[in-house]
């Protein structure tokens, strides 16, 4: 093992309640018995936590919340997220929920925790950002002046028990759904219909918020989704281009993206180990940096290891059937959907997190299955320049179908 690890806790399988040294203590992979307890007979949307915190955006009254979701098995979940409301007094307002892109895989990856977090997007390669991952919601304040409702969940993980199911995409989207049941749980005057966008990681959960269940979705009217670049797991390991490169070539660094999807597909699946997938070295990295690392920084930590130690993936992993399994049962793209898509393509230089082929895989398909796609394309835009350029028009058109 490595001597710049020494300390971390090392596992060949998972169990229930593995931890993982963190800077801020220990924190359970999975959640704990008592975690579970906790939400016995809480139904989703149960607002278990409410503070008001301050923002920056203008005639608004921000929250910080904790309510109960459930993910793709139906496991209840506390799950943390924002809650925006005009200040005016109305009745039936329309409700936004933001799904936001990749951040990480714990809680140094949560966007409710960072300073004045209800605010306009600001993202991470800007050369004016202040943190280490992209938070905040494009287009706030526009949805505020028009009286809607905005709400942005942080998934389930990032801030809350557990690690992140990260592109998991059908417990993403559960995340971004039960939020508005507990919005209509705070007496903010919300209504019944629904609008959802989202970004990358969170474009993904958005077209496949449309593809749930009625039970789900309950008296709420889903009116129409926006993915913006979405990152649709099946479509990804159905072409392992880009950031899935490593997936057949061992000798490539993977992507931090990559080893997130490994990793939240195993807190997903408690049955997949992490040593099906990962060799030594790679485990005891994920193990050791996953609660305290956001997504960049944990990217520049695998990549420098393998540098140094070697491969971070088996060169033959094991039981992956297994694996792909469960990454398309939790995967969007499987149904059609229920409300109209707008989706945002990026085409800078081919996509330059999500690449174009797998956007457009997710189009084609859901168009297959009948349902009502608008694609609107951004040749100039890359990964974090598409949600400031593209805002406009996705306001537009969820407002127009009110």
């Amino acid at each position: 093992m490595l001597s710049g690890l020494s300390g971390c806790v090392t596992a060949t399988s998972h169990t229930p309640g593995l931890t993982t040294a963190s800077s801020s203590g220990t924190k359970p992979m999975f959640p704990t018995e008592a975690d579970i307890r906790a939400l016995a007979g809480k139904p989703v949307g149960t607002v278990l936590r409410r503070d008001r915190i301050p923002t920056s955006l203008k005639n608004a009254t921000a929250w910080r919340i904790e309510y109960v979701s459930k993910d793709s098995h139906g496991k209840p979940q506390r799950v943390s997220g924002l809650v925006v409301a005009p200040n005016s007094s109305k009745a039936n307002r329309p409700v936004l929920t933001w799904c936001h892109g990749t951040t990480g895989i714990g809680d140094a990856g949560c966007p409710s925790a960072l300073p004045d977090p209800a605010r306009e997007l600001s993202t991470y390669f800007e050369a004016d950002s202040t943190a280490q991952i992209d938070y905040g919601v494009p287009g706030s304040q526009r949805f505020l002046d028009a009286g809607w409702i905005v709400c942005a969940t942080d998934y389930q993980g990032l801030g809350s028990p557990g690690m992140h199911q990260y592109t998991v995409n059908r417990s993403n989207a559960l995340d971004g759904l039960t939020l508005v049941h507990a919005v209509r749980n705070m007496n903010l005057g919300a209504g019944t219909q629904v609008g959802c966008m989202g970004w990358s990681q969170g474009g993904g959960a958005a077209v496949t918020m449309a593809e749930l269940e009625a039970e789900d979705f309950g008296d709420l009217k889903l009116i129409g989704v926006v993915g913006m670049s979405p990152a649709v797991a099946k479509f990804g390991l159905m072409d392992p281009t880009g950031v899935g490169t490593a997936l057949k070539d061992p000798t490539v660094p993977p992507d931090s993206h990559l080893v997130m999807l490994l990793c939240g597909h195993a807190a997903a699946n408690p049955d997949l180990k992490l040593s099906d997938v990962f060799t030594p070295l790679g485990e005891e990295i994920v193990l050791k940096a996953w609660n305290h690392q956001p997504v960049h920084h944990i990217n520049d930590t695998i990549g420098r290891l393998f540098r140094l130690h070697g491969p971070i993936l088996k060169s033959k992993m094991e039981n992956f059937a297994r694996w792909e399994a469960a990454i398309m049962a939790g995967s969007g793209g499987q149904k059609r959907p229920i409300a109209p898509v707008l989706v945002c393509v990026d085409g800078f230089m081919g996509g330059t997190a999500v690449p174009v082929p797998w956007q457009r895989a997710y189009i084609a398909a859901a168009e297959k299955m009948g349902g009502s796609i608008t694609t609107r394309e951004y040749p100039k835009d890359d990964h974090f320049s598409l949600p400031g350029s593209c805002i406009g028009e996705c306001f537009a058109w969820l407002n127009a179908r009110l």
